[in-house]
């Protein structure tokens, strides 16, 4: 008798603790599915010709087939990818034309990312070619770090590092090679 005294208050213990235990049910997966978000965009467009004006200019034109607005996100930014078509006016009414497979444009820093088989050509027969090229919109610079290949009337030249105006009137070049037709 002494013995169900002495353990009685003990196994009481133990029955209330292994009952609290196996009757609170996990709900661990609901409270994952609760703090789950989506990463999805605010906006989605289809068939896109956007007009950029300023002071009742027209700047720029842009056309692409698709385009995500994230503007939900904490950095937004608008992904283009399927590619896009623009046509940049300069002050005199010259065009530069470029187009690319892909090109997301980040709203907090101005600067264009595009990507896949970029291709711009100036009024003037200037034309450059690389995979990737980055646009300053703020200060009109164009950039890139990967190959290059760059042609206009006096010639052509490749080389790997690039970075120029958008009217192509200032192009600094890093590690080029080619043949330009000199004047001397």
């Amino acid at each position: 008798m002494t013995f169900y005294k002495k353990y009685i208050p003990l196994l009481l213990l133990l029955i209330i603790v292994v009952s609290t235990v196996l009757g609170c049910e996990s709900n661990f997966k609901e409270v994952q599915k609760n703090d789950y978000s989506e990463f999805v965009p605010s906006g989605d467009a289809d068939n896109v010709n956007l007009k950029y004006t300023d002071s009742g200019r027209i700047k720029s034109i842009l056309v692409s087939p698709k385009m995500y607005d994230y503007a939900n996100v904490d950095f937004a930014f608008t992904e283009f990818p399927k590619g896009v078509d623009v046509t940049i006016y300069d002050n005199k009414g010259k065009r530069t034309f470029i187009k690319s497979n892909y090109a997301i444009s980040y709203k907090q820093t101005n600067i264009i990312d595009l990507q896949g088989k970029v291709k711009i050509t100036s009024e003037a027969g200037q034309m450059l070619e690389t995979e990737q090229l980055y646009f300053d919109q703020k200060n009109q610079w164009f950039y890139t770090e990967k190959k290059f290949k760059l042609t206009d009337a006096k010639g052509g030249s490749t080389g790997q590092g690039i970075d120029f105006s958008k009217d192509f009137k200032v192009v600094n070049s890093q590690r080029i090679e080619g043949e330009i037709e000199s004047s001397e």
